[in-house]
């Protein structure tokens, strides 16, 4: 495809950019125009994943504690979340569940709730509403230092990072650039896939060979590194 033809497609707006990045060569910026959707594509798959590993790990746990409708029973009265610093996290869980009626089952429930919601349980109010056991899901954790801190507050900024990560990817914004500049850099990605891979191993999961076939980040990133 001609550039004029695919710079009418993708907006010129969003494709100087790359333009620029690449100097003015516009055969370069469509050839890193499509890495950093293969790239974004990739990403958002082992975010999936993620969210997937992480989700049914808490479920996990908190079945264990609260029994196999932990979901439902949390936003009812007298629930762990029923407490007025949790007023956010019950409305949600029972919004979910009053418009699952007849066909609520407890995976259905846990199906409603999306990343967000899950990153919020590891927050202070959540975290201590439960019973301040939830690191439990990460028997690789780290232990922490006198200079960092391996605490509910850690894996919450670091879920909150993934998040931001995958906003950005799912709102077609860029991963390929340094922040601000149109200048190619890999740093965010490889940043940010790092803090997935971190929490994939937390959990005691060998990413390698949930992702088998589907991980081809850093062949990929090595090919931006190139650019």
């Amino acid at each position: 495809m001609k550039y004029a033809d695919f710079e009418r497609v993708m907006s010129s707006p969003r494709m100087r950019r790359y333009s620029n990045a690449c100097g003015g060569d516009t055969r370069k910026a469509m050839t890193l125009y499509r890495l950093n959707l293969k790239l974004s594509q990739e990403n958002f798959t082992i975010i999936s994943c993620f969210e997937v590993a992480i989700r049914n790990s808490i479920d996990n746990h908190y079945k264990n504690i609260y029994g196999n409708d932990w979901l439902r029973d949390a936003q009812m009265a007298g629930g762990i979340f029923s407490v007025n610093r949790c007023r956010i996290t019950r409305q949600i869980i029972k919004s979910a569940y009053n418009k699952l009626g007849n066909r609520y089952t407890h995976n259905k429930l846990v199906a409603e709730m999306d990343f967000g919601f899950w990153r919020f349980l590891f927050a202070q109010p959540q975290f201590y509403a439960a019973g301040q056991s939830l690191l439990n899901v990460f028997p690789n954790k780290p232990i922490s230092t006198p200079i960092i801190q391996y605490n509910q507050t850690y894996v919450f900024n670091r879920m909150g990072t993934i998040n931001k990560f995958r906003n950005r990817i799912a709102h077609h914004e860029p991963i390929c650039f340094q922040s601000g500049v149109a200048v190619i850099d890999s740093t965010y990605l490889r940043n940010n896939y790092m803090v997935i891979q971190d929490l994939f191993n937390w959990l005691d999961i060998d990413s390698s060979k949930l992702l088998f076939g589907l991980d081809h980040i850093q062949k990929l990133v090595g090919k931006l590194d190139l650019m």
